[in-house]
């Protein structure tokens, strides 16, 4: 048993020895460490699982596939929350006003809301977001990037869900659905709008003349026609508008743009009006 312990002390004092030779224990530990390398970059990571998640990043590879709807994943962790819009699950819940989520992520920019909290401010305009995402999709508001691309008639987006919604014009998908009525629309948006024909709610009203309206932006519209107010201005020729609708379709003069196309022939149209009177002939 003496021998034993003598033998512990003798490996204990020699290895105390060795590192305290050239300055310290952490300074070794770090050679034993192994470091796994990107070769595209300069990432590193003592975990190759971490380095094979980067790699995915320069490759594209997306080997984590949804076997309900096809789409592909380059994280498992981005495949268990895309799985939840499938399930329903909304594990994620607000303290504070009891609203669930399906995403973390999503509930911390809810949170915000709660406390007003926008740390992202604009250095063009000084406009501020709760989400640095938020401020990267405002930014092209002012450098005029439209990165998303229809492949059916090259209109450009700004933002993805964008292109989502206009391409419905193409397919004709409408996958927002009236419990109350046959209806159906391709926006949320104008769901939440057609409901309000069935509750004949309207909680906007004008201070000028009582009008009263079931959107907030509705009423903003309605009260430029009291103040005579055109704040959407033409950069080709100075015409001005009292709403942003109107400016895009008078630009259609100047770009030729034809966004609304028919789904029987190759016609397309500037506007939706156009193509509606069109699809009588098909009828």
């Amino acid at each position: 048993m003496e021998k034993n312990s003598a033998e512990k002390n003798y490996t204990f004092d020699t290895c105390e020895a060795v590192f305290s030779e050239n300055s310290s224990l952490e300074k070794h530990q770090k050679i034993y460490t192994k470091s796994y390398s990107c070769e595209a970059c300069d990432f590193s990571s003592s975990c190759s699982a971490s380095l094979a998640r980067h790699v995915r990043t320069h490759t594209g590879e997306k080997p984590y596939r949804c076997e309900e709807c096809g789409v592909s994943f380059a994280q498992n962790s981005a495949l268990k929350a895309h799985m939840r819009t499938h399930t329903g699950e909304k594990p994620y819940w607000c303290e504070v006003c009891g609203s669930k989520f399906s995403q973390n992520s999503t509930l911390r920019t809810h949170i915000q809301t709660h406390t007003e909290v926008k740390p992202f401010t604009c250095e063009v305009c000084s406009l501020s977001f709760s989400r640095k995402h938020s401020l990267r999709v405002h930014m092209r508001a002012h450098t005029g990037e439209k990165p998303f691309c229809c492949q059916v008639c090259n209109s450009s987006f700004s933002q993805k869900q964008h292109l989502e919604v206009h391409t419905r014009r193409h397919t004709g998908e409408k996958p927002f659905s009236c419990e109350l009525c046959e209806s159906s629309f391709s926006v949320k948006s104008r769901l939440r709008r057609h409901m309000q024909t069935h509750t004949g709610d309207k909680p906007y009203p004008c201070e000028m003349c009582g009008a009263s309206f079931s959107q907030k932006e509705n009423l903003r519209k309605h009260v430029r026609t009291h103040t005579g107010e055109r704040p959407y201005g033409c950069v080709d020729c100075g015409s001005s508008f009292t709403d942003n609708s109107k400016l895009k379709r008078h630009r259609q003069i100047h770009t030729g743009e034809k966004p609304y196309s028919c789904g029987v022939c190759a016609s397309a149209f500037a506007q939706k009006v156009q193509l509606t009177k069109h699809m009588q002939i098909h009828r």
